[in-house]
């Protein structure tokens, strides 16, 4: 049995298509979902598809071992940031090493980097006129968005497409490789 222990900050829908996505496999188990905003729409998700949801602190995270127990506890085979935006403290990348994965709405290098998530990633691909953006799937080390990338997965953009319809493309690759990606590491660990 392979466990994995999710994070996210917003409205889950990432943590929902991972969790419906391995939901049939008898191999794989959802451990935990725990979140940094004791609003989130995650909270809501896991409680209609009755998966355990824990709201933490910043000082719960970076100041003592309290997230990491948590963690701990529930023996992941594999930690997935599904829209988490704080940075991960060195007590969990050190005991979880290789781990870790994130994924990030652009092609990193490129649009990387502390306040670079959700539409500011998008606005900053449409200013830039990219001609294509996608996702990146990386391991997590203790700076933003510069683990050793894992998977990457482009889609073609037009001069013409929204911050919206950029954001969408994005989403439609996040909901096919995420998941996808996810069980070829957890068949390698």
């Amino acid at each position: 049995m392979k466990n994995i222990v999710l994070f996210a900050s917003g409205s889950g829908s990432n943590v929902e298509n991972i969790i419906q996505y391995f939901q049939n496999n008898a191999n794989v188990t959802i451990a935990c979902v725990l979140t940094n905003k004791r609003d989130a729409k995650v909270i809501d998700r896991c409680n209609r598809l009755k998966i355990n949801c824990l709201y933490f602190n910043r000082t719960a995270f970076t100041k003592t071992d309290c997230v990491l127990k948590i963690v701990e506890s529930h023996k992941p085979d594999l930690i997935v940031l599904a829209g988490f935006l704080w940075k991960v403290p060195s007590n969990l990348i050190a005991n979880f090493p290789n781990k870790i994965i994130n994924i990030h709405p652009a092609l990193l290098p490129k649009y990387g980097g502390k306040g670079m998530f959700g539409n500011n990633v998008h606005t900053a691909v449409k200013e830039n006129n990219e001609s294509e953006t996608g996702v990146t799937i990386h391991f997590v080390n203790e700076n933003y968005d510069e683990g050793a990338i894992i998977h990457q997965e482009k889609t073609l953009l037009s001069p013409s497409d929204s911050i919206e319809e950029i954001a969408s493309k994005v989403h439609k690759l996040e909901y096919t490789f995420f998941p996808k990606v996810i069980e070829k590491l957890l068949l390698e660990a």
